[in-house]
């Protein structure tokens, strides 16, 4: 029986100390994560086009030197292949062909996956709800906002309403520009707001802050929200 009991603990032990590698991540009392941002995404499987995106376009080390990462999702990227695929489609350049990851132009893609980096760590402590602009390393400015959310509506639970980190790519409408510094912010109409969820934020790794898209949002499109 005291054979058993060995064998047992033994076999526990072995499945707990396989587990604690994939257990990989920071908590709800801790977000910090001793990894850089580009190893920290090779932790999930949600993330795996995403680095094959990296790797192609050999942006592995400007993303970890990047102060802030919006990753998106392989969803984000499935999004994009499907569109791509509809404008062949639509345009009828050849019914017969098909829009794959592999697809791609890397050259293109480089700037188009540089618009989700940014020198600065930009965190839910120092952006607002009416937002603040940032560079990202294509050159464009995004602006970033914490948005009130009207999910949570009891008030009794929620005696302030919880705010969604968005990361909002601004477009020219009807001859209003897009602003150039933080005074133009409250100028901006709806229908130059082209607003994308953060579904998790505030990852912070050894080289940056990671903020993870939602898998609605299509890549380089920036257009799941718009309002």
């Amino acid at each position: 029986m005291k054979h058993r009991i060995f064998i047992f603990l033994i076999i526990t032990i072995a499945f707990f100390s396989c587990r604690k590698e994939y257990t990989i991540g920071g908590s709800t009392t801790d977000p910090h994560v001793n990894m850089t941002t580009y190893d920290y995404l090779k932790t999930n499987p949600l993330f795996d086009t995403l680095l094959l995106l990296i790797d192609r376009t050999g942006l592995k080390d400007e993303v970890n030197a990047s102060g802030t990462f919006f990753a998106f999702t392989d969803y984000s990227i499935t999004n994009y292949i499907k569109v791509k695929q509809e404008d062949l489609r639509v345009k009828m350049v050849d019914p017969n062909l098909v829009y794959t990851f592999d697809s791609l132009d890397y050259t293109v893609m480089k700037d188009s996956l540089r618009a989700y980096l940014f020198k600065d760590k930009i965190t839910r402590d120092n952006t607002t709800e009416t937002g603040r602009l940032f560079k990202s390393n294509d050159g464009e400015l995004r602006l970033v906002q914490l948005i009130p959310t009207t999910d949570y509506t009891d008030g009794s639970v929620f005696t302030t309403k919880p705010k969604y980190l968005y990361l909002t790519k601004m477009i020219p409408f009807n001859g209003l520009p897009v602003p150039t510094d933080s005074t133009g912010i409250p100028n901006l109409k709806p229908e130059q707001l082209l607003r994308t969820l953060c579904q998790t934020s505030g990852i912070l790794t050894t080289t940056g802050v990671l903020h993870v898209l939602s898998n609605n949002h299509t890549f380089t499109y920036f257009a799941d929200v718009k309002n």
